[in-house]
């Protein structure tokens, strides 16, 4: 086992499948047999070009699944060979301002993996033991699920949503998906907002009380008879785009909180004014913490969650270049992309 296969991004448009050497664990390393490997909006945004954190050559992937295959002369005992695991894939300094108030998710300078570093879209893979998290309950499919709803559940976290919450998720990909899963969960009662109907199914289909369609509906008028005039107490914008923040700020009630979790690629022009008026919270969400992954496993482990629907294709390897290339053309096409080692 000296050689194994891997998927590198070499720049805009262009991947391959390549070989490169095994990794060899060091004394507080685990060794990864990788299963499977979630494509994510991120990895697609580098292969095409617009990903502004990425430098050519990447290997992608940080939505893992896998086995400890070998461990080093440093890792506790309860991390053995063959434990099915997933993987916190995010490095926190220890010294930043971020880390130093116990929000390490937010580092200042985290190297993602599959963005500032090499990802897992390869055989085997090595990571400290510190951000390995196993379960014994959860199969396969299930654990390469966990980063993404990590994303959403965290913003749910920030947004201290309660059962006695509206909340409404502007954008129901995979990371509005997990938001919309955890404030279900937690009771409340919510919102999903998108242009795309197979998404807003998907929606309808974790748990979303109402659904609409901000390109077929009005929205406005739509907020104002589901709340009576209120506004929703909690919007979490998952869209990342600007018409959906200035949303937010306009539709959120007096008093409410926004949770920001996407990137606008342009600046925002907002109406500040609002800010004041209605004595809103606006606040940031980044990455998971280790609390967001434990809650998801947690989560996953009560086997209501429709993972085979929610997985819209399964591939090989050899497959990935394809299958980018088709899903660059046509966005909208999958819901979620696993490969499959």
């Amino acid at each position: 086992m000296n050689e194994m296969k891997a998927i590198q991004i070499v720049g805009p448009g262009k991947i391959e499948l390549i070989e490169k050497n095994v990794p060899v664990p060091t004394a507080e390393e685990i060794l990864l047999k990788i299963k499977y490997v979630g494509l994510c909006g991120s990895d697609l945004n580098t292969y095409m070009g617009s990903n502004p954190l990425v430098q050519y050559p990447r290997i992608p992937g940080h939505e893992i699944s896998a086995s400890i295959e070998e461990t080093g002369s440093g890792v506790p005992d309860h991390l053995k060979k063959g434990q099915k695991v997933t993987v916190i894939p995010y490095t926190n300094c220890g010294q930043c301002p971020s880390c130093k108030s116990g929000r390490p998710n937010a580092c200042q300078f985290n190297q993602t993996m599959g963005v500032q570093r090499d990802g897992a879209m390869c055989e085997y893979f090595r990571v400290p033991w510190q951000k390995v998290l196993f379960s014994d309950h959860l199969h396969e499919k299930q654990l390469t699920l966990v980063e993404p709803l990590t994303v959403g559940f965290h913003a749910i976290a920030r947004a201290n949503v309660t059962n006695a919450d509206t909340v409404m998720v502007l954008g129901c990909g995979m990371i509005g998906a997990g938001a919309v899963t955890r404030a279900k969960y937690l009771g409340a009662k919510v919102i999903a907002v998108d242009i795309d109907n197979n998404k807003l199914a998907m929606a309808e289909k974790l748990g979303a009380d109402f659904i609409i369609n901000s390109a077929e509906q009005d929205l406005h008028g739509r907020l104002t008879e589901i709340t009576s005039r209120e506004g929703p107490g909690v919007v979490i914008e998952a869209a990342g785009n600007p018409v959906t923040y200035r949303t937010a700020v306009e539709e959120v009630a007096f008093c409410g909180r926004v949770v920001c979790i996407g990137y606008a690629k342009d600046d925002v022009a907002l109406a500040t004014s609002l800010f004041v008026r209605k004595e809103m919270d606006i606040r940031g969400s980044r990455n998971a913490a280790t609390s967001d992954f434990e809650t998801v496993i947690q989560f996953l482990e009560e086997n209501i969650f429709p993972v085979d629907e929610v997985i819209s294709r399964i591939v090989k390897p050899e497959e990935t270049v394809v299958t980018l290339r088709e899903w660059s053309a046509n966005p909208g096409k999958y819901f979620k992309i696993v490969v499959e080692f």
